[in-house]
């Protein structure tokens, strides 16, 4: 997801979203030791969208 797609979210999406994209990780991570998963890549975008939202929402408590 666009870091502009995230800023215009609520809060309540946002944590939402965080917390969908946190059972997202856990399930890619079973899928690669179990060698399901051919895009590795997907689990570094993942997390780079839970840094963005988790940055995001540490800006708005200021």
């Amino acid at each position: 997801m666009e870091f502009k797609e995230l800023k215009i979210k609520t809060e309540k999406e946002l944590y939402s979203l965080l917390a969908s994209s946190r059972e997202k990780i856990r399930d890619l991570k079973f899928k690669i030791a179990s060698g399901q998963l051919k895009n590795v890549r997907e689990v570094r975008e993942t997390k780079k969208t839970i840094a963005q939202i988790l940055t995001l929402l540490r800006q708005r408590k200021k």
